[in-house]
């Protein structure tokens, strides 16, 4: 196929001759409107599947559904909030993150991830540079937020506890473990904010209107360091993520099975490299995420590994080099793994052999960028040894490889 470059001059994408018989040249950007749509599309078919598992608590596609529905209507009726008004959502990986994700997606709203480590200069640059109107913060954050509340005003806080999806013994049991043994909730006052759990059940009588969402309204203010500078916020439309989330699906797809994959999810969802990869792609083809809120907790993470049957799992460098030299997660069944996603930074060779002699799965390293929603390139599915390369550009993608100079590199300097 024959593209062209920025200077018009014809290009042929040679690379798509190596992808596996099954994965496209090209896909089609506009199979869903929006991402709203594609959660319809999900909940039609995966209903009573699980979507997302935490600490072996389960939400199914039917409840995420519901819930991101009355998370929506709160910010409607209870918050009049708007279309194009921008939400942050400030919180590790829990299942309070999909439903607010969701919710504020279903209306009209835009999404301003944040990273729940930031320090209050930071957060005050984030928050200032989006113009967020609300935020969705978890309590052992708080105190963060506190510090910058003074000098960039927030007009609504939801203040959610990490055990808010569970029934009441093992809820309050988790916020004493956190609050008083483990201390990870520093003291705080926000006097204002609102309960996450009373916003879900006051949205549960209140109205939801669908609002409309053209593919090139903006659903995602998703900030990254670049180069220099302070953070800047990518403007990432509903066709920007859905064009990708069809690519990835296109490189990755014919591996997966639909309503029967369970991803480890290890890497926080606030990063685009999960939010695509993790939870967009896997709630799109039925799978379930199983959400790891602290993956510096070896033992606590392979201790739910081990209660199941996990087919997936992304993550960098350092996290599958930390695993690899867990005793405990050397002792796991890893026979229905059978996809292991690597980004964010180079793989170590010895890490990728480690992980391939132990697991019997070759760590496919890709490459993306913020701006990019984020893939871009990916090694194919059918890899029989490790590359050490970022792989090939992804279905509908045209690149151009320059030296200093900027002059093209011709194709055999690829490897």
């Amino acid at each position: 196929m024959n593209t062209s470059d920025t200077t018009g001059r014809a290009m042929e994408r040679f690379w798509t001759g190596r992808y596996p018989a099954d994965v496209p040249v090209d896909i089609d950007p506009d199979h869903y409107s929006s991402l709203s749509e594609l959660l319809d599309n999900a909940v039609r078919r995966f209903a009573d599947l699980p979507a997302f598992i935490h600490l072996g608590q389960s939400l199914t596609f039917r409840q995420l559904d519901e819930q991101s529905r009355d998370f929506a209507a709160y910010l409607q009726q209870g918050l009049q909030l708007s279309p194009g008004d921008r939400v942050a959502l400030m919180m590790p990986n829990a299942q309070q993150y999909p439903v607010a994700l969701f919710g504020i997606l279903r209306a009209g709203m835009v999404v301003v991830n944040i990273n729940p480590l930031y320090t209050p200069a930071e957060l005050s640059h984030q928050l200032a540079d989006s113009g967020a109107g609300a935020i969705v913060i978890m309590a052992n954050f708080a105190h963060t937020l506190e510090q910058v509340t003074q000098d960039i005003p927030v007009g609504h806080v939801i203040l959610t506890e990490l055990g808010d999806h569970f029934p009441w013994p093992k809820r309050m049991a988790i916020h004493v473990v956190l609050k008083y043994i483990k201390r990870r909730q520093p003291a705080f006052r926000l006097p204002s904010a609102i309960s996450y759990r009373h916003m879900l059940r006051q949205g549960r009588q209140m109205r939801f209107t669908r609002p409309y969402i053209a593919p090139g309204d903006l659903a995602f203010l998703q900030y990254t360091g670049g180069t220099t500078g302070p953070s800047k916020g990518a403007m990432l439309t509903h066709r920007n993520m859905l064009a990708n989330l069809e690519q990835a699906k296109a490189a990755y797809g014919p591996i997966l099975h639909l309503g029967a994959e369970l991803m480890v999810t290890a890497l926080p969802l606030y990063h685009i490299f999960a939010l695509m990869v993790n939870c967009l792609l896997f709630v799109e083809m039925g799978g379930c995420n199983l959400l790891i809120t602290n993956p510096r907790d070896l033992p606590a993470m392979v201790k739910q590994m081990r209660r199941y049957r996990f087919t997936a799992i992304s993550g960098v460098n350092t996290l599958f080099k930390a695993l690899l030299h867990h005793p405990a997660f050397r002792r796991l069944d890893f026979s229905s793994l059978h996809l292991s996603v690597g980004g964010g930074m180079s793989l170590q060779p010895s890490v990728a052999d480690g992980w391939q002699a132990l697991t019997g799965t070759y760590l496919l390293e890709g490459y993306g960028l913020t701006e990019c929603s984020p893939l871009v390139c990916g090694n194919p599915y059918d890899l029989k040894q490790f590359s050490g390369s970022i792989g090939l550009p992804v279905p509908s993608t045209d690149i151009r490889l320059v030296d200093a100079q900027g002059n093209n590199v011709p194709p055999v300097q690829f490897g």
